[in-house]
C-alpha cells in the first residue's frame, strides 16, 4: 500500500479536480437534499415546531399559574386582613354589648330594688293604718265600756278620774 500512495500523489496533486467525481457528488448531494426535504425535513421541522410550541405553551402556562398564584396569595392576604378587622370589630361590639348588658342589668336591679322597697313601704303603711284602725276600734270599745261603767255607777269625780287613768294606762303605747 505504501507504493500506491506515492503513485497517486505523483499522478495528480491534491489540487487537481476530477470532474466526474465532482459532478457525481453534486448530483448525489442534490438527490439527498431533495429526498431529505420531501421525506425527513418537513416532519423534522414540524416536530421541532411542535416541541417549540409545547415549550412556549408550558412557559405561558407556568407564567399564568404564577400570576394566578400571586393573585390568590394577594387575595388570601386580603382575606386574612379582613378577617382580622372583622375579629376586632366583633370583639369591640361584644365588649360594647357586654357593657350595655351590664348597665341594663344594673338599672333593672336598681328598679327592682326600688320597687321592692316601695312595696315594702306601702305594706308597712297599710299595716300601720290597719293597726291604727284596730287600735281606734279597741279605744272606742274601751271608751264605750268605760262610759257604760261610769253611767252605770254613779261615780264621784275622783272615781271617774281614776277610771279614766286606768283606761289610759290600758291603752297600748304608740311608737
Amino acid at each position: 500500500m505504501g507504493a500506491l500512495v506515492p503513485g497517486a500523489l505523483a499522478a495528480g496533486g491534491l489540487t487537481d479536480l476530477n470532474f466526474t467525481l465532482f459532478w457525481a457528488t453534486l448530483i448525489l448531494f442534490a438527490i439527498f437534499a431533495f429526498v431529505m426535504a420531501k421525506l425527513a425535513w418537513n416532519p423534522l421541522l414540524a416536530m421541532i415546531e411542535a416541541r417549540e410550541k409545547g415549550v412556549r405553551e408550558s412557559v405561558e402556562g407556568a407564567q399564568r399559574a404564577s400570576a394566578e398564584a400571586q393573585a390568590l396569595l394577594a387575595q388570601h392576604q386580603e382575606l386574612l386582613r379582613e378577617a382580622g378587622r372583622q375579629r376586632e370589630e366583633i370583639i369591640k361590639r361584644s365588649i360594647a354589648d357586654a357593657e350595655q348588658l351590664k348597665a341594663d342589668l344594673s338599672a333593672q336591679a336598681r328598679n327592682e330594688a326600688d320597687q321592692i322597697l316601695r312595696k315594702a313601704k306601702e305594706q308597712i303603711e297599710r299595716e300601720k293604718r290597719l293597726a291604727i284602725q284596730e287600735l281606734r276600734g279597741q279605744v272606742a270599745d274601751l271608751a264605750v265600756e268605760a262610759a257604760s261603767r261610769i253611767v252605770t255607777s254613779s261615780l264621784t269625780p275622783e272615781a271617774q278620774r281614776k277610771l279614766v287613768h286606768e283606761f289610759i294606762e290600758k291603752l297600748p303605747t304608740a311608737r
